[in-house]
């Protein structure tokens, strides 16, 4: 654990769950695991407080309770799932496209929530959407459940392990959760009665009026499902990211037909294909042409010749595994991952130190060791120029040097001094530097916030102020009047504030797809090993 991953997840732990989680959180992620009474001490923090913290931190699944050899319990910080809190919009944009409306409201009610049964998301969720409905429509339980049973399939979410108790005996201990689960059960959706729709929020004169003639109604049979929490499966969010990122390396490489062909494949294996695999399963050619999109008028000729180029380019993303059933080919994903930050290296390169370096960068990659000369040569660059690229990429370890003596006295006259670009190293460093970068991009965000504090609460009053007379009918006259309470200049700040946000938070979804490029080639390195 870095101190730039340190420093991101605190401000992470803060903007979502405030200063005394964030406390509790920081003190685990920077010490490991500890007992509750050290926890208190150390963070001087009253206990009740921290065992509240605690709980909110393990309903969220960013800490984990175990039991101590001497037989106390310790509580351990998940610092990979505090890190995944920065990508919570893009899960929950990804459910939006995916799923409509509705899987977009459940991904958030989990993320929200951490943990929650099937009625209570199919409540919640029916809920709010009949407060968005028109014409005093409402939202039927039976669809919101059909749309989570389609989320489980898929496996976008999942059943949360199983707690069982250690010792019956010992009613003070907590329970310690089993880690074990049957992979069919983690996704399977129990049989529950969903009878009924979502309500609306009644005004105090509605529930006069409608406690008068109040019919009893059928609402979600709870007992059912009791003991079955579920929460997001961010292991395969990430499997979804990391297709759309090939596919839209094929399409950009090569054409639309191509990346459709290689989106039909990942989309055969999704659910049967490990997220550390190395390569999807096998697929026939006749496989994948049944499989095709029925909008794509292609033949089946045509899709040969298309999967024999995907398999002959320089780039792997698909290769062959047999001749069978006309041909079985397979995503090659290690590959195509490290493809992808292979690219966001050399894209760093460029925007940092020109085009120039960025082509001495590429020509290490593909040559692995050179000599000075050998560089200036086939990089067609002078000499001076030459040398100082490689310098200034050497000097913040983007290259490093190798000594091969000739001599066992290691004298420089005898000695071969060959450049090369080491990716795995070199990824490791840039991804420190972005977690750096989003961390300076949240506390910029939270000092623009903090010095218009005053202003933005005014804004909020007066917009409070008109939705209320809105909701009472009031004259045009009148809400021009309150808005009036904001003079042109304070108008003008909060656009400027507002762009400036909008910037910073932009800012930070960009960083945060280079982070999930260089964390997938990670993980997919220390998977190889």
């Amino acid at each position: 654990m870095t101190q730039a991953e340190a420093q991101l997840i605190s401000l992470l732990l803060q903007e979502h769950f405030g200063e005394i989680v964030s406390r509790v959180g920081t003190f685990l992620i920077r010490t490991g695991s500890q007992p509750l009474r050290v926890i208190a001490k150390e963070t001087d923090t009253p206990l009740d407080q921290v065992k509240k913290a605690l709980c909110v931190l393990i309903q969220h699944n960013l800490v984990i309770y175990q039991m101590h050899k001497r037989g106390f319990v310790e509580y351990v910080a998940q610092c990979e799932s505090c890190l995944r809190m920065l990508r919570s919009p893009r899960y929950i944009y990804t459910a939006k496209t995916l799923y409509g409306d509705t899987g977009e409201l459940i991904v958030e009610e989990l993320l929200l929530n951490g943990k929650m049964t099937l009625t209570a998301v199919v409540k919640k969720v029916a809920d709010r959407l009949t407060e968005a409905m028109e014409d005093g429509k409402s939202m039927e339980y039976s669809e919101v459940s059909a749309t989570f049973t389609q989320l489980a399939d898929t496996h976008f979410v999942q059943r949360c392990p199983v707690v069982e108790e250690k010792d019956g005996t010992e009613g003070r201990r907590p329970p310690i959760p089993s880690l074990v689960t049957n992979e069919k059960e983690m996704f399977s959706v129990p049989r529950v009665l969903l009878v009924g729709r979502g309500k609306r929020r009644r005004s105090s004169d509605e529930d006069e009026g409608a406690g008068q003639s109040k019919r009893p109604k059928k609402d979600l049979d709870t007992s059912q499902d009791d003991g079955i929490y579920w929460q997001i499966n961010t292991e395969r969010f990430h499997q979804h990211f990391r297709d759309q990122a090939i596919i839209s390396a094929v399409s950009n490489k090569m054409d639309q037909t191509s990346s459709e062909i290689v989106r039909t494949m990942l989309r055969m294996s999704e659910v049967t294909t490990s997220s550390n695999a190395a390569h999807t399963q096998p697929l026939s050619s006749n496989e994948i042409f049944r499989s095709f999109p029925q909008g794509y008028n292609i033949s089946k000729q045509v899709l040969d010749q298309y999967l024999t180029l995907l398999a002959d380019d320089p780039l792997e993303f698909v290769g062959r595994s047999g001749d069978s059933g006309g041909g079985m080919f397979v995503i090659n994903l290690h590959k195509a991952v490290a493809t992808l930050a292979t690219a966001n290296l050399e894209s760093i390169v460029q925007e940092r130190f020109g085009s120039r370096c960025a082509r001495i960068f590429r020509l290490l990659l593909r040559k692995r060791h050179l000599e000075q000369k050998q560089v200036e040569d086939f990089a067609m660059i002078p000499a001076k120029e030459a040398k100082d690229m490689l310098y200034k990429m050497l000097s913040v370890n983007l290259i490093s040097l190798q000594e091969i003596p000739k001599t066992p006295d290691h004298a420089p006259s005898r000695t071969f001094y060959l450049y090369t670009v080491k990716p795995l190293p070199t990824a490791r460093m840039l991804l420190h530097r972005c977690y750096k970068t989003v961390a300076n991009l949240i506390v910029r965000r939270q000092s623009e916030t903090k010095e218009n504090k005053r202003l933005l609460e005014k804004s909020q009053r007066i917009e409070a102020i008109i939705a209320s007379m809105q909701a009472t009918g009031a004259e045009e006259a009148q809400l021009q009047e309150i808005e009036e309470m904001i003079t042109a200049p304070e108008r003008q700040q909060l656009e400027s504030l507002k762009r400036n946000v909008n910037k910073l938070d932009a800012s930070e979804i960009q960083v945060d797809d280079t982070i999930f490029i260089l964390e997938s080639y990670i993980n997919s390195t220390k998977t190889r090993v």
